[in-house]
């Protein structure tokens, strides 16, 4: 589905950008306004408009609660603004990852999380801000409780996956609690601030991650430890059936999309997995040559290979690629045994042909879910369509946690 660019990325991340106003994220004239000034292909001008635009609303932001002429702060103005703000900048603080140690970097995302705040703190979602303990640290957490009866609910965990943010999932919140359920937001290693801030990088065994999350989750008022389900979009789609399989208090587990295997769509035609990671380590430097090459004309894969090499911690685009070697599902999907979404879109361009091994490889109770173009929905979950995105898939968690006695 084109957005405003030829360039395939370029179209993804603005129809992102305006799948925010099923929330409140964005708007969508001010999303087109700043699309048509920036540059085709360009990450710097795609960082310039949309500061640009970020910085505006801000401001407008900052104005409503200080009141027109210092008497009346308008806090449902401002509230609605500070939301928009939280994910322009975002957006433009996306293409940064080029180079980690670029400044704006944090300077955006911080300003990024303190308009969320903001937001939060003006009445825009009855939330909790915690501190998940995990190893030697914390990991970032908004609880969206239902209410504050302290009556047993189904609670919902989810998680971003490559490139997402927690603020991001705000949407998915909403939606989870006007079914009747909580929900826990969070990220992980290699995920907003705990990349940005903290500098941990993804792992592979993330049940090492969510194990942590769902003893925090059963630790809180109003969750009904029978009810716990677990969703992951994006890459989540490998990371959430990764933690399920060795994580057995979840009562069910959503992929959206499903992820078999990360590197699966990115082998050559002609080439194994095996032979394929066997090339890329034994001569790096001819692979780093060819793929820097690509990424010249190909703003997808010059953006994929800086955020990987900048979430993953790795040294060069030939490291990169041997540490996805990792994150694969074969020989593990068969030990998820509670009830599994698998989910695929019929125009996914991140992960193709992804979802349907992964399904084929579970032995749990599973069901299949497809969006198509007839519903608008055909994009990498289903980004541009969240309330019929939202619609479908949360009508299924709702029936299956119904079974859970």
């Amino acid at each position: 589905m084109k957005a405003v660019f030829d360039d395939p990325q370029f179209s993804f991340q603005m129809l992102r950008a305006l799948g925010g106003a099923a929330c409140g994220a964005s708007d969508i004239g001010e999303c087109l306004s700043t699309g048509y000034r920036i540059k085709e292909g360009d990450f710097e001008s795609w960082h310039d408009e949309w500061s640009k635009t970020a910085e505006r609303i801000h401001k407008f932001a900052d104005g409503c609660v200080m009141g027109a002429n210092k008497v009346k702060a308008r806090e449902v103005s401002a509230r609605e603004a500070y939301l928009r703000a939280s994910n322009y900048y975002r957006l433009a603080e996306f293409y940064l990852h080029g180079d980690p140690t670029d400044p704006r970097i944090d300077e955006l995302s911080t300003k990024s999380m303190v308009c969320f705040s903001k937001f939060l703190r003006l009445g825009g979602a009855q939330v909790e801000i915690v501190e998940i303990p995990y190893e030697d640290t914390t990991l970032p957490g908004h609880f969206y409780p239902v209410d504050n009866s302290g009556e047993p609910r189904p609670t919902l965990i989810v998680q971003t996956g490559f490139d997402g943010t927690i603020e991001e999932l705000y949407g998915n919140a909403i939606g989870a609690i006007a079914r009747g359920m909580n929900c826990l937001a969070f990220e992980g290693p290699g995920q907003g601030q705990v990349i940005r801030k903290q500098g941990l990088t993804f792992r592979h065994d993330w049940e090492k991650v969510v194990t942590p999350v769902v003893d925090f989750a059963l630790s809180l008022p109003g969750v009904d430890p029978k009810k716990v389900a677990l969703m992951g979009l994006s890459f989540g789609g490998y990371l959430a059936p990764r933690a399920a399989a060795f994580e057995h208090r979840l009562a069910a587990c959503i992929a959206n999309g499903g992820v078999f295997d990360f590197i699966g769509s990115r082998v050559p035609p002609n080439m194994s997995r095996e032979d394929f990671l066997g090339f890329i380590k034994s001569d790096p430097e001819s692979f780093e040559k060819g793929v820097l090459e690509l990424a010249k004309t190909n703003p997808e894969i010059r953006w994929g290979i800086q955020n990987g090499m900048y979430t993953f911690g790795a040294k060069s685009p030939g490291d990169w690629f041997i540490m996805c070697g990792d994150y694969t599902l074969e020989g593990v999907a068969d030990k998820i045994t509670c009830p599994t979404l698998i989910i695929d879109s019929e125009a996914d361009h991140s992960f193709p042909g992804q979802a349907k091994p992964l399904y084929d490889a579970l032995t749990c109770p599973k069901t299949w879910m497809l969006f198509t173009a007839e519903e608008s929905a055909e994009e990498h979950c289903q980004i541009g369509a969240a309330l019929i995105s939202g619609e479908r898939i949360l009508n299924w968690l709702e029936d299956t946690l119904a079974d859970v006695g």
